[in-house]
This record gives C-alpha cells, structure tokens and sequence, in this order.
C-alpha cells in the first residue's frame, strides 16, 4: 500500500527525550523505602497517562504503603526537578526532526506532560525545541477535553494546531477521515499508540525493550515497530529519504 503522510505528531517522554528513565528512577526511589518497585508491567500501565491518573494507578498498586497520592506527587516533583536538567535527545531524533523541517514536513508535539514540566525538561535543549516552532501541546492545553490517552483528542488537537481540518471526536466526516489518514504518529508508550490508531492515524511505535517484554495483545496495533528512531525509513511512509552519506 502507498503510503503518503503529510504531517507527524510526536510523543515527547521516552520517545523524544529520555525523561522516562527519570519517571522510574524517582518512582523506584520513594517505592524504595517501602520495600517496593515498579515493575515493567506497571509502569507499561501508566505510560502516557496523566499525572493525577498515573499516580492514583501506581499506588493502587501498592495498597500496604503509608503514603498519600498528595504526598507522593510533592515528592515525586521535587525529585524529578532536580533530574530534569540531565535529560537528553534519544538515539536519531535530532537527524529526523532536522530531516522533517529541512524538506518542510509540518511537525508538532502532543505530550501529557504539563507546561511547567515541558519547560523544565526542555530547558537544556532549547534549540532542538525550536524546530517545532512553537508546535508543542501539553496536558494543559487540552485540559477539561480529554482524560489521556488513550483517547484520541489530544493528536486531533495536535494535527488542528497544525491547521489540519481532522475534527475533534473520534466520530468523524469522510474529509475528515481522509485528512487523518495523512498524520503519521510517533509513540513509545501502549496507550499512545491506541490513541493515535483512535486518532485515523498511522503509528510508528518505538517502545523500550523492556516494554516489548510485558506488552499484551492489544485491539490496536502500530503499523510499525522499531526498536530505535534511528531505523525510521522516511520514504517508506512518501516522505523525502534521507540524504545518503
């Protein structure tokens, strides 16, 4: 099948940056003194989930724990904005992003991170950020719409801020559902790539390993699976090849 995308949508955590590393060292770290850890199961649970879902998840999890949901957000944000600072570019992402818009391919990033999270996480890579021109859509601009992925609205959105004629409801008109089918969709977590498959989209899904080891059967299947951004073949999806070297 001819595949010809017109514009992508990007996952941030753990697809873009490698802030999911910080996500379950701060986690295992206050788990820790409980005698607990987040296995890969759980975490696969809470990936791309909001922060107030997510937690409630986590320590569902663990019922025997003294500690609130309250307490474990406080913590959790001190301790993960003190790492923020050392995140860093995954493997292939600059070389795609720099390939996108050189051959101006529209390009925005839709994350359940908050604003003042994006802020932070992004304060050390300023210029990578700037490719987006201003692209970026966080939890809070799609606040009071959505409960997270895996619902779809928050790519929908994210392919509107482009100025794609997509709608809003996972309902849609034929234009629109022709007008999706053109989005490309970059996730590592499993309820982003339910979301962007509920979005019309195609998905491209680049999970950890480790995820790949506990993942379950799921009605919503990426139309494709790399290991790293690295492996990514634009011109399998009609958009320019990379120049060769």
């Amino acid at each position: 099948m001819e595949r010809k995308i017109e514009y992508v949508v990007f996952d941030m955590d753990g697809l873009l940056i490698d802030t999911e590393r910080v996500y379950t060292e701060v986690t295992n770290d206050i788990l820790g003194r409980y005698g607990k850890i987040m296995t890969w199961d759980i975490k696969a649970q809470l990936m791309g989930k909001l922060r107030l879902a997510s937690a409630t998840h986590l320590l569902s999890c663990f019922p025997d724990i003294d500690i609130t949901i309250d307490q474990y957000l406080t913590e959790s944000e001190q301790k993960q904005d003190a790492r923020w600072p050392t995140v860093q570019l995954l493997p292939g992402v600059q070389a795609l992003i720099q390939h996108l818009v050189k051959h101006n391919v529209p390009i925005v990033v839709a994350t359940a991170s908050s604003r003042r999270n994006f802020d932070r996480k992004s304060e050390n890579l300023k210029e990578f950020f700037d490719y987006f021109q201003g692209n970026i859509v966080c939890a809070d601009d799609v606040a009071g719409k959505t409960t997270g992925k895996p619902d779809p609205y928050i790519f929908l959105h994210a392919a509107g801020v482009l100025g794609k004629a997509v709608g809003t409801m996972e309902q849609c008109t034929e234009a629109e559902v022709v007008e999706r089918s053109k989005g490309l969709v970059f996730e590592d977590a499993l309820y982003g790539v339910q979301a962007g498959k509920r979005a019309g989209m195609s998905v491209v899904w680049v999970p950890d390993e480790r995820l790949l080891e506990v993942a379950s059967a799921n009605t919503y299947l990426p139309d494709e699976t790399l290991t790293s951004i690295e492996h990514f073949k634009p011109e399998e999806w009609g958009l320019p090849p990379y120049d060769a070297h």
